[in-house]
């Protein structure tokens, strides 16, 4: 059971990040059937996981009824229309409610399924105030892993522009034979040029 859960954790956080990226999509009605799409393979995937039948439509409807009358998403939305600033700050806040709305969604399926629920007994009314709670929780988790994927981006940048690295990769590219003597001396001296 531990192995399941962990593997539906994974699951999920591999799916907020795409909803988090879906939501970047500068045109506001396509980052909503994105993110609706990435929703819904989420949720076929923890079908699988949990050994349940998925049903499309019945998942969409969930979807809906959960997160789809969100005023918040909403709002960012809108947001995108604003010519220049809009797409950015738009696309900022609604990654984050995307990502929300996903580990929401996640964390319902996830209890659910894991409890020997179906499709058959999901009961929105029921699993709304799990859900509008693990919404909330979400906005701190998205905000977390858009926090470590920045600080990743940072330590890539850096170990990219760090000349010692650039020529650490280049010896390695020599020693593997991908790069001839000459090659390695001529991009060994531009590196060092740029210095």
């Amino acid at each position: 059971m531990e192995n399941k859960s962990s593997h539906a954790n994974t699951i999920i956080k591999n799916h907020i990040i795409w909803s988090m990226g879906a939501g970047f999509i500068p045109v506001p009605i396509a980052d909503f059937f994105a993110v609706t799409a990435i929703q819904l393979d989420m949720i076929r995937q923890l079908s699988n996981l949990y050994d349940v039948d998925f049903k499309e439509t019945s998942g969409k409807a969930i979807i809906t009824s959960l997160s789809g009358a969100s005023v918040a998403r909403m709002g960012a939305r809108a947001i995108k229309f604003i010519p220049g600033v809009g797409s950015i700050l738009g696309g900022v806040t609604l990654a984050v409610l995307s990502g929300a709305s996903t580990y929401a969604l996640g964390e319902v399926f996830k209890v659910h399924f894991d409890s020997g629920g179906t499709f058959l007994d999901f009961d929105v009314s029921r699993i709304k105030r799990m859900y509008d709670e693990k919404f909330e929780k979400g906005k701190e988790v998205a905000k977390e892993i858009r926090k470590e994927q920045e600080e990743q981006e940072k330590k890539v940048k850096t170990a990219e522009s760090d000349p010692l690295n650039r020529i650490k990769e280049l010896a390695e590219l020599k020693e593997a034979g991908h790069l001839t003597e000459d090659e390695f001396n001529n991009l060994k001296a531009k590196i060092l040029s740029g210095l």
